[in-house]
């Protein structure tokens, strides 16, 4: 039996390969690092807001850290499950796994590892609950949220609870607990998702029917009932921002703020509703990227302090 050469250093890939660089390229692309980014934000914004102003800031960090691992994994688990779709659109196909730039072991690994590391650290570090409210959220969002996308319209609704779970993170793990302020900064978070959400499936319609998505329904070819639902999720958006004045952690700034950014956005949905288009859905979904970090902005800005 002929035995194969021992690997040289020149047979063994180095950091400077452009293999090894293109998978490194390859996990970073498998947690959606956007999404993660803006989940770690939200976590971040709400323990601010939980602790009254008083940061401390090993336990944030400790937080934000916990919290974009965990997510990051989430989502690559998300890509594992929906590998096969995901070949079936055009805006996803040359994602890591239906582009065969990574396995699907390899993917599926990943993702239990970062969910996992990002638990576990946060149960060692700001405790059990933020922990517990970490896996759950990642729970959500694979096992109840996935598969629902390819059955029922509900499932914008669905994938609104885990997206502001970040919200009850934060706070829990600055306040130890999920009270009335947690809890409005969770309806906040998850009423903002509704006409993003909303808003991206009227523009990547075609898209999603190839893949067998129901973000809308089949039937509503002008957009009308779409937008009606934009115009009204928005709407609610605007009520429950004022939510965190009325529990008493912000003040007179925060709600004079969201009062103005919120009447805006409302005026731009409803402009853009009434003859949907993607051009219109695009600045639905431009405004709610841009409504999200400003109210964020206003929260830390008008946090009462005790």
């Amino acid at each position: 039996m002929a035995i194969e050469p021992s690997p040289t250093t020149r047979d063994s890939p180095s950091p400077d390969d452009p293999t090894s660089r293109s998978r490194v390229r390859a996990f970073y692309e498998l947690t959606k690092p956007g999404i993660a980014f803006s989940a770690m934000l939200t976590a971040g914004v709400s323990y601010y807001v939980g602790a009254q102003g008083s940061v401390a800031w090993l336990p944030v960090l400790h937080t934000l850290l916990g919290t974009v691992l965990a997510t990051a994994g989430a989502l690559a688990l998300n890509q594992y499950l929906e590998r096969d779709v995901d070949a079936l659109m055009f805006r996803t196909r040359t994602r890591p796994l239906p582009s065969g730039r990574l396995q699907p072991r390899d993917a599926l690994l990943f993702g239990l590892l970062l969910v996992l590391g990002g638990t576990v650290h946060l149960w060692s570090t700001v405790g059990w609950l933020p922990a517990a409210l970490t896996l759950a959220s990642a729970a959500g969002y694979n096992l109840v949220y996935t598969p629902l996308k390819a059955r029922t319209y509900a499932a914008t609704f669905a994938g609104a609870v885990p997206g502001a779970m970040p919200a009850l993170i934060g706070w829990s793990a600055a306040a130890g607990n999920v009270d009335l302020g947690a809890l409005s900064l969770f309806t906040v978070a998850f009423a903002w998702q509704i006409p993003h959400v909303l808003a991206l499936a009227w523009i990547l319609r075609d898209d999603y029917a190839r893949a067998g998505f129901r973000f809308s329904p089949p039937s509503d070819v002008d957009g009308n009932t779409i937008g009606r639902s934009i115009a009204i999720s928005s709407a609610v958006l605007v009520a429950v921002s004022i939510l965190p004045w009325l529990v008493g952690i912000t003040g007179g700034i925060y709600l004079a703020g969201a009062a103005v950014l919120g009447l805006l956005f409302l005026s731009r949905c409803f402009a853009a509703t009434r003859e949907m288009s993607r051009a219109s859905a695009r600045e639905v979904f431009l405004g709610s990227l841009a409504y999200q970090p400003l109210l964020f902005g206003l929260m830390m800005i008008d946090t009462i302090r005790p």
